[in-house]
């Protein structure tokens, strides 16, 4: 699988809460507390609004927030991007990308260029030893997947691990920490599970969060980078970048967007590829 297929993101289970079989459901994955890699509270994507949602940090694990439903645009109503109906590319020739119960949209290059736009209410997730997802988003594109087969943590599910040089996606709905916060989470477990996970733990630098301010989204950025430990063939890249981007609405939940891309790799996204993907982000305004 390609490098990018060690991309996949890590939900929290909740005891209470068992895993439905589906794969392609909303409610696929029930998000519980559990604690990962940073020491930081975050808000994990499910659709089951009866679990708890959260992005696990190691040393802080805290109760699961419920997620709400995402409510009503961010951005003002002047900025054509966050106006409902507005699900054209602001990149001609590029292909649109949204979920609303994250209320984000965004674009990608066209299918010639290798991008694929995965069903809105697919999930792609990495387990625990039990099984049980770690992390989860939905809303997700793929760069180049059917590449190599290796994979530095095998414990995918749905979409994830099919060999990918990067995926994008959504994620979100609790309400505890701080949006800075929950942006440093994102960024860093994405990083953290995507890339080899606790049985190959890859080391991981995390920016502190930074404003955020386009296309009518007024939150938080923040960037990870990863140095592959485990790398079962060429095909996983040594290194690779994530960057996310964190949202609140106006009822209180934050939701991330986040990218993960591998480097060092031949047709590797450049940091310029993937900041004009970023400048796309924009509110769904649903």
């Amino acid at each position: 699988m390609s490098s990018s297929q060690i991309h996949q993101h890590h939900l929290m289970h909740h005891p209470q809460s068992p895993v439905p079989p589906r794969r392609v459901r909303k409610a696929l994955f029930g998000a519980v507390g559990l604690g990962m890699v940073l020491a930081l509270t975050g808000c994990n994507d499910s659709a089951d609004a009866d679990a708890g949602k959260k992005d696990g940090a190691p040393a802080a694990q805290s109760k699961a927030p419920s997620q709400a439903p995402a409510s009503p645009g961010t951005g003002s109503p002047a900025d054509p991007a966050a106006t409902p109906g507005n699900d054209q590319p602001t990149v001609p020739g590029w292909q649109t990308q949204a979920r609303a119960e994250h209320h984000f949209r965004y674009d990608v290059p066209g299918t010639a260029d290798k991008w694929n736009l995965i069903d809105q209410d697919s999930a792609i997730s990495y387990t625990d030893a039990n099984g049980k997802p770690i992390v989860v988003m939905t809303g997700a594109s793929h760069y180049r997947e059917g590449g190599c087969a290796s994979n530095p943590n095998p414990k995918a599910l749905g979409e994830a691990g099919k060999g990918q040089l990067a995926t994008i996606g959504t994620t979100g709905g609790g309400t505890e920490g701080t949006l800075q916060e929950n942006a440093r989470n994102w960024a860093g477990n994405w990083g953290f599970m995507a890339y080899g996970g606790p049985d190959n733990k890859p080391k991981i630098e995390v920016s502190q969060a930074k404003p955020w301010k386009h296309g009518g989204i007024d939150g938080y950025t923040a960037t990870a980078k990863v140095t592959v430990v485990n790398r079962p063939s060429s095909c996983v890249p040594p290194t690779a970048i994530v960057h996310s981007i964190a949202q609140k609405l106006p009822d209180g939940t934050m939701h991330g967007w986040v990218i993960y891309a591998d480097q060092g790799v031949p047709n590797a996204l450049t940091e310029a590829e993937i900041q004009k993907i970023m400048n796309t982000v924009r509110p769904t305004g649903s």
